[in-house]
């Protein structure tokens, strides 16, 4: 007799895209995003404008999931979201949806650690795809966050690296920023980053103990480069942007790569997983996927519409949750905040 299919709805909230997605046990049926192009004048994620359009967006966002997957509510075997971190208003709206529908259907509740939905992301059935195998490390580069986790099972998880002050992400925004590229700027260094020489121009690679992370340095070593070198010549951002962009980038690839290197060296394993939003980057993509051959490792790229914010990842950590029985009740509070 063939066991009945788990079918979760998966709702992410946590910052400025809204999203759904329905899985049947570890097998995605959709995954729809809705994005907020408001936030693009003001060259960062307003908290409450993002509020409000999620508010706009989650009821069609959620219809349109089901209706694609071929899903009906009542087939629904529990509701899964977005706990946190990220923004509280946006992710109020989520929690309190995903409340509501799990009472209304009578089905169970299971809140989501965001950071935690990035690392299993790479559990999801995708055909091309490999699952990794514990042990591995993960390295979780997003806007909000920059760390290398030891993962022993789905949700045994330990930070043994993480940023000391920003974030890779920032570092890449607050880079486009200073270059006057637009919101959100981290894709374009990455798009300007193919055409130019990452040797161009030099940039010196902060100095940090351990598996620890810093940018802050990186980010005012590069404004006070670029101020310097238009105070010479108005036109040097026009005339070298692909190699300042090239240069940029591979300096942040590099301190990346020394420490998931030295992660390796200290704990033995040679799996490595890549997650979260800067998980997109091409230059990070392919530097990671040369140096399974380079250093023998075993490296785990996630599908590209499962890198920056989505529901997917949300339901797969719903799913194995939904197989441990750990459930939450309507008393579950929404955290900006939240360890791994």
């Amino acid at each position: 007799m063939q066991e009945k299919p788990t079918y979760i709805l998966a709702i992410e909230s946590s910052c400025d895209d809204t999203a759904a997605a329905i899985l049947k046990n570890d097998k995605v049926l959709s995954n729809v995003v809705a994005r907020q192009a408001v936030h693009e004048e003001y060259g960062g994620v307003v908290p409450e404008l993002a509020s409000r359009a999620h508010q706009q967006n989650i009821v069609p966002v959620i219809d349109v999931a089901l209706k694609k997957a071929g899903v009906k509510r009542e087939e629904l075997c529990a509701v899964a979201f977005t706990q946190g971190p990220g923004l509280m208003g946006s992710l109020l709206v989520g929690s309190s949806f995903a409340k509501s529908m799990a009472m209304a259907l009578n089905v169970p509740l299971i809140a989501v650690n965001h950071m935690q939905a990035h690392i299993l992301a790479h559990f999801i059935t995708e055909e091309g795809f490999d699952k990794p195998e514990f042990p591995f490390l993960a390295m979780t580069i997003s806007g909000g966050h920059t760390q290398i986790v030891k993962i022993t099972d789905y949700f045994t998880m330990e930070v043994i690296g993480e940023t000391t002050d920003d974030a890779v992400g920032e570092a890449f925004d607050k880079s486009a920023k200073i270059l006057g590229l637009p919101y959100p700027g981290g894709p374009l260094i990455d798009k300007y980053a193919q055409e130019g020489n990452p040797k161009a121009f030099q940039f010196t690679k902060p100095k940090v103990p351990g598996l620890n992370f810093s940018f802050s340095g990186l980010k005012t070593q590069i404004l006070y480069f670029v101020q310097k070198q238009t105070a010479e010549n108005p036109n040097f951002i026009e005339e070298n942007l692909q190699d300042i962009c090239a240069s940029i980038q591979y300096t942040i690839i590099n301190i990346l790569m020394d420490k998931i290197k030295l992660a390796v060296k200290e704990t033995g394993i040679k799996s490595v997983a890549i997650g979260g939003g800067v998980s997109a980057n091409s230059g990070i993509r392919k530097t990671l996927k040369d140096a399974e051959k380079k250093y023998g490792w075993k490296t785990f790229i996630p599908k590209f519409e499962y890198t920056t914010d989505n529901a997917a990842m949300i339901g797969i950590v719903g799913y194995h949750k939904y197989l441990k029985n750990q459930f939450n009740d309507a008393t579950v509070v929404s955290k900006a905040r939240i360890e791994l």
